[in-house]
């Protein structure tokens, strides 16, 4: 079995460790889906205010690839349609009233085995379930026209405070094994599968991962597995989301369940929830004791979206992140010796250093300037790749400079540490959006 090991990086000690047991929580009264926050979809709408959805009925396409539609992810009644600029949707919200869903056929191992691409495809698409499936590069819901050249599955997750992935696949063995074979009939290469204790399933290469955060992510993966190159596509699917294809081709039904944690420094009660898809994040939060302020986060610090109780989760999010929002600045800043309560560094720079878990704030601690090149982005990027030069050629819109760094492989949320790490304060990772971005409009 091959293994992979990240040297480069850093594993980010924020206190609020959630605990690995699962609880149950009411369910939430409404979900909801935001189709702005998909890259590069053109929604079209396929229900109105009032109607009535079941579980894996359609709710929008995207006009580019008509054929892909998006699930509900609740039985009941069409709430609110929200629109944008341009009449563009923004948020489709279901007001919850069952647990009826659309069925179809489902397939044994067996079947499953012996089934050919055109069959699994199909049926998929049919259960609006295909938004699961990404591609790399861009990051963006792939196209079915399309067959990849591999799919890679991270069964790792090293943000901070994220679920833990490996338990979650040991009690869904059955369905995610399911998962796997259905993905391998969709590729004519291979069914990567990377883990940190060495998940053994049929119709995968199977192999294991260590090191710090981002080897958990899936670009950094593809890279030390087998990098891409230009012209060449890759999708990616969530370990959950490999699941709930699995559980979509066992049973016929679209099952929209979802693992997440609900943590950080300003959690009262760090833990680890089920619920479903697009539950709001009031629901989540209901029996956390919020009296200070506090920033909401749909997802994990480094890439999640900031949200207030009205909103939902996000569609890929696993984590609610909640962090302190007051800041209060310390006198001489960098000079003060402080307490390991009060400083956090990556470079052990503070003599009250320890390896304690760091209660963090929404403090930027400085404001963006000048690029200082100490090489902070290059330590914690486990790529071989020079972040620095990608940067300027980005900023410059230099296409051919920018292809011959690498930028096919890149994606935002791989450079997300680089932000964190960044003295200069520079947001590396929406700069890679936009250069990705320009990529995509040229090509």
């Amino acid at each position: 079995m091959n293994h992979i090991v990240i040297k480069k990086g850093h594993n980010i000690r924020i206190g609020g460790v959630p605990s690995k047991d699962v609880v149950s929580i009411a369910g939430s009264e409404s979900v909801a889906i935001s189709p702005k926050t998909f890259i590069g979809v053109k929604p079209k709408r396929m229900v109105s205010e009032g109607d009535s959805v079941l579980i894996g009925s359609p709710l929008f396409f995207d006009k580019t690839k008509p054929e892909v539609k998006w699930a509900s992810p609740a039985n009941g009644t069409i709430k609110t349609i929200q629109f944008g600029a341009r009449r563009v949707i923004e948020k489709i919200e279901i007001k919850v009233e069952g647990t009826e869903a659309v069925s179809g056929p489902s397939f044994t191992s067996e079947q499953l085995v012996s089934a050919d691409r055109a069959t699994l495809l199909t049926r998929i698409l049919e259960a609006n379930l295909f938004p699961l499936i990404r591609q790399r590069p861009f990051n963006k819901v792939a196209n079915p026209k399309d067959t990849p050249r591999d799919i890679f599955i991270s069964a790792v997750n090293t943000a901070p405070l994220s679920v833990d992935l490996s338990l979650l696949i040991e009690t869904e063995k059955n369905a995610f094994q399911a998962g796997v074979i259905a993905l391998s009939k969709l590729t004519n290469g291979d069914v990567f599968l990377t883990s940190e204790k060495g998940h053994q399933f049929q119709n995968s290469i199977n192999q294991t991962i260590s090191g710090p955060h981002p080897s958990g992510n899936v670009g950094i993966q593809i890279h030390h597995s087998k990098p891409m190159k230009p012209g060449e596509l890759i999708w990616t699917v969530n370990a959950q989301h490999v699941i709930t294809l699995g559980k979509l081709f066992l049973t016929g039904s679209y099952i929209p369940d979802v693992i997440l944690t609900v943590a950080g420094p300003g959690a009262s009660k760090p833990k680890t929830v089920a619920c479903k898809v697009g539950a709001s994040i009031k629901s989540l939060i209901v029996d956390q004791n919020l009296k200070d302020d506090v920033r909401l986060i749909s997802g994990d610090v480094l890439t999640g979206k900031t949200v207030d109780e009205s909103q939902f989760l996000g569609f890929y999010d696993s984590s609610v992140t909640i962090l302190p929002d007051s800041v209060n600045r310390p006198f001489l800043g960098m000079l003060a010796l402080g307490s390991s309560d009060s400083k956090y560094s990556l470079t052990n720079t503070f003599l009250s250093f320890s390896e304690k878990e760091f209660k963090f704030n929404t403090a930027q601690n400085g404001e963006e300037r000048a690029i200082v090149p100490i090489n902070a982005w290059e330590k914690v990027l486990p790529m071989d790749i020079y972040p620095n030069e990608l940067f300027r050629a980005i900023l410059a819109e230099d296409i051919e400079e920018m292809e011959e760094l690498g930028i096919w492989e890149c994606d935002d949320e791989d450079f997300a540490l680089c932000s964190f790490a960044c003295p200069s304060k520079i947001d590396v990772g929406s700069v890679i959006r936009k250069g990705l971005d320009l990529m995509e409009l040229e090509g």
